[in-house]
């Protein structure tokens, strides 16, 4: 019995050695990229807007083919620099993205919240319908006005920092699909990017 453990373990392992060479033989992304980025302040609120270029691999849209829904998940922190200590996270914002395809309609439907989407809380989301992968894709990669904080959370005589990061979330699908994404570079679509702060005025 000990023995055929031991050889159900190094079957597993050599299973996940293959999948991750694979992964780095046949990765078909190309880095993610941020563009068009900027943050302005509207009224009392901070609002941020960008362009995320990516491609799915073929791994990425075979599996939205079958039901698999994809989580991708943005995120915005507005940091107070000091010079004499860390510097503070003073805003903080999460947008996350659940695309999934609906055979019985041929059709792609986008999730929109800001926090966590579970089959619970679809009903806090917003809700779009697309007929194209390709309209529902251009929904997930643009950003526009998107709140990050209340103009009244910054000190606009300090200095501040803005970071900002995108990507595809491999953590919430399906345990069997997270394992099998690992060493997978096809699965990897994330982009970042961390600056000065320069709050243009939205007339």
């Amino acid at each position: 019995m000990r023995s055929a453990r031991l050889d159900l373990i190094g079957l597993l392992a050599c299973t996940c050695l293959v999948w991750g060479l694979a992964g780095d033989a046949q990765a078909q992304t190309s880095p993610a990229q941020i563009s068009n980025f900027k943050v302005e302040r509207a009224g009392d609120a901070v609002v941020l807007s960008a362009n995320v270029q990516f491609e799915l691999s073929t791994a990425v849209e075979d599996a939205l083919l079958k039901g698999v829904a994809m989580i991708f998940v943005a995120e915005a922190d507005i940091l107070r620099e000091r010079w004499y200590w860390t510097n503070k996270k003073v805003a903080h914002a999460e947008r996350h993205m659940r695309l999934a395809y609906q055979p019985l309609t041929r059709r792609w439907r986008l999730n929109v919240a800001s926090g966590q989407i579970t089959h619970a809380g679809l009903g806090l989301a917003l809700n779009q319908n697309f007929d194209t992968l390709t309209d529902a894709l251009a929904a997930v990669q643009r950003l526009s006005r998107w709140k990050i904080a209340d103009a009244s959370e910054l000190d606009l005589d300090q200095r501040h920092l803005i970071e900002f990061r995108f990507a595809l979330d491999v953590f919430q699908l399906p345990r069997p699909l997270q394992i099998g994404t690992l060493g997978q570079t096809d699965w990897d679509i994330a982009a970042s990017l961390r600056q000065a702060l320069v709050l243009e005025m939205i007339p």
